[in-house]
């Protein structure tokens, strides 16, 4: 009875080993090794009913403690060391009554009782082992699986963190760019709110301006003909009735003419002085005919540059100053009215001449008056290609409180007589109405002015 237990209890190892390994820790064929050790103990379990010999009961004995000592030293095998451990009681109390059996029968006999208890208690103990095993390996089993789904939900969280933090990276970089893009939108809108504001002012102006010029030009006309006749009449005077008179009378009377004389021709200074400003109103408010065409701005903005300089030296010969130019070989075709541009950029230079002439009155003696001309290719902020043409001066600059007033007609920070106020206003008509181009300006007071033109490419 007691020997069928042993390759009895080899089977269940054997099952226990082939559900337990795992297969990619052993350097074999773990399902075959398995089939074969089934097929083994069947055998031997069959053999040892059938034959009942000491001999083959010794022989599957020692196969099992073979098995045993293989589960201890194999270390893909570890997983059935418990099992191991609850087999051996009834190994060594089996082994150990055979042993007293073979050696001292009769006492065997007398204590029976005792070594038949002793391979019973072995049967409980391998019972009892077997039981606490199993509960432990579905409390492991069920802790294993609770870890795994513990980490499986960590690992989903964690997938779904990064995932998330990506996303909100993601959208948090969209709105940025959604931010900036409205930003420059708004600002875009705001310039084009200023620039439509200005435009009404311009047309508005435009028109006022261009009625009153026509009804001052008459008038101005008759002042400033009769004027001059009224000068040539006293000559005529003078020289015909007037020398016949006494030379008491004639002294008197060539005093009154002469004062006569000189307060006609301040009447005709002035008024072709106002004939120029109403001239001037006049060409603000009138619309360009030119037509539109590819020219050499580079040579445009040369040509304007020292008709400007000359101009001002032929009114003042110690006036100087240092000219650079800065113009790009590879400028964007540009279709532009010449004359029209031609003006904004004279009025322009003029500005900058005027601008470090008075600046050199009362500057250092190593102040070196300075105006500088560039052209250059850019992108203005909707993304179309544009040039731009920059007018820079070391001169005066431009007071912060009057910024946003030069644009405005009749404005002028220069003593009376010498501007008419009208000359940045239609400048900047020309570039933003005719050409669809942007005049922007910086400045610093008392240390220099830049005004940057920019027009679209053709």
């Amino acid at each position: 009875m007691s020997m069928l237990l042993e390759p009895l209890f080899a089977l269940l190892l054997i099952n226990f080993l082939g559900k337990r390994i795992d297969p990619k820790e052993a350097p074999y064929d773990v399902h075959r090794y398995v089939m074969a050790g089934r097929g083994i103990a069947i055998g031997l379990l069959l053999l040892d009913i059938l034959t009942d010999s000491a001999i083959i009961q010794h022989g599957i004995r020692l196969g099992v403690f073979a098995l045993l000592w293989l589960v201890y030293v194999r270390p893909e095998l570890r997983v059935g060391r418990s099992f191991m451990v609850s087999m051996l009681p009834y190994m060594v109390l089996s082994l150990l009554s055979d042993v007293v059996q073979a050696v001292n029968r009769d006492f065997y006999r007398e204590n029976d009782d005792f070594f038949d208890n002793a391979e019973l208690f072995g049967i409980l103990w391998f019972g009892a082992m077997w039981f606490v095993n199993r509960n432990q390996r579905r409390a492991l089993e069920k802790e294993r699986l609770r870890r795994e789904a513990e980490e499986a939900r960590l690992r989903v969280m964690a997938e779904m963190k990064v995932n998330l933090e990506a996303e909100v990276a993601q959208r948090t970089a969209e709105l940025v760019k959604q931010k900036e893009e409205l930003e420059q939108t708004l600002d875009e809108l705001r310039r084009t709110q200023d620039q439509l504001i200005q435009s009404e002012k311009m047309a508005s102006l435009g028109e006022l301006t261009a009625g009153i010029a026509h009804e001052i030009q008459n008038p101005l006309n008759f002042v400033n003909n009769f004027s001059e006749v009224s000068v040539e009449l006293l000559d005529e005077l003078k020289a015909g009735p007037l020398s016949q008179l006494p030379a008491e009378q004639l002294e008197e009377a060539e005093e009154i003419i002469g004062d006569l004389t000189q307060n006609l021709e301040k009447i005709s200074l002035h008024g072709k002085r106002a004939d120029g400003i109403v001239k001037s109103m006049l060409q603000h408010s009138r619309a360009s005919a030119g037509k539109k065409e590819v020219i050499n701005i580079n040579l445009l903005a040369d040509e304007y540059l020292r008709l400007s300089y000359h101009g001002l030296r032929a009114k003042d010969k110690s006036f100087n100053a240092t000219m650079e130019m800065d113009f790009a070989d590879d400028l964007l075709s540009v279709a532009v009215i010449p004359q029209d541009l031609g003006r904004v950029l004279l009025n322009l230079f003029n500005n900058a001449f005027y601008s470090v002439s008075e600046k050199k009155k009362g500057a250092p003696a190593d102040y070196t008056p300075l105006v500088r001309v560039a052209t250059s290719n850019v992108r203005r902020a909707d993304g179309r290609e544009a040039i731009a043409i920059t007018v820079h001066d070391n001169g005066l600059g431009i007071p912060k409180n009057i910024l946003d007033k030069i644009y405005q007609p009749f404005f002028t920070t220069k003593p009376t007589g010498q501007g008419t106020g009208l000359g940045l206003s239609m400048s900047y008509d020309i570039i933003h109405k005719m050409h669809g181009g942007e005049m922007q300006v910086d400045t610093a007071e008392g240390k220099y002015a830049t005004f940057t033109i920019t027009i679209p490419a053709s």
